[in-house]
């Protein structure tokens, strides 16, 4: 959702859900001090930014849930209390990262056929493609030739036109390093 900011002319972008990594039932937040209560480590399914939830009283969370934290009309999440540092979460979100940015990745088909369809290069030597574990010159030219010929539909579709084994991973694998602040530059986690 986009929210212009008090200067009126700002839009502002803030996650409408997110996907529960972790829960702390009478946790303490490490992002507001003096905040306690239902602790939730989740991680935004449109900036894939790590963030910390106060849950409502009552509410029960299960790992890879999605829940909804947009701006009106909570239930289950009475506020986001902030974003979080990958090194700051625990050792329970992480291992239940990986599977949900796989979740993530396959729910959001579109928007990465999308990226695959329209990225452009980002220096006269690099294509943003080529940030894709597994996308070097020979790929990336038969990526290239392919979507100028008909743009790519899905990641069966980029698979089989291309011979680019599981181009999910390639985009799941890339958002966990960026997650992780392994990455020199964010594609697509945002800061």
């Amino acid at each position: 959702m986009i929210h212009l900011q008090e200067d009126g002319q700002t839009p502002r972008r803030y996650e409408e859900h997110a996907y529960v990594l972790d829960v702390r039932r009478r946790g303490r937040s490490t992002t507001v001090r003096g905040r306690e209560g239902t602790i939730v480590t989740a991680i935004g399914e449109d900036r894939l930014t790590l963030l910390e939830l106060l849950g409502a009283p009552d509410a029960m969370f299960k790992a890879g849930e999605r829940v909804y934290i947009g701006k009106e009309g909570r239930k289950k999440v009475s506020s986001v209390l902030g974003k979080m540092e990958y090194g700051r979460i625990t050792d329970s979100a992480k291992a239940e990262l990986e599977d949900v940015v796989n979740g993530i990745v396959a729910s959001c088909e579109d928007r990465f056929v999308h990226y695959v369809n329209s990225s452009q290069p980002l220096t006269p030597r690099v294509h943003a493609l080529e940030l894709l574990s597994g996308i070097g010159k020979n790929y990336l030219k038969t990526i290239l030739g392919e979507r100028e010929k008909k743009k790519f539909e899905s990641f069966a579709d980029i698979e089989e036109r291309t011979g680019l084994k599981q181009p999910a991973a390639l985009f799941s694998k890339r958002i966990l390093e960026e997650v992780a602040g392994k990455a020199r530059m964010n594609m697509f986690v945002k800061r």
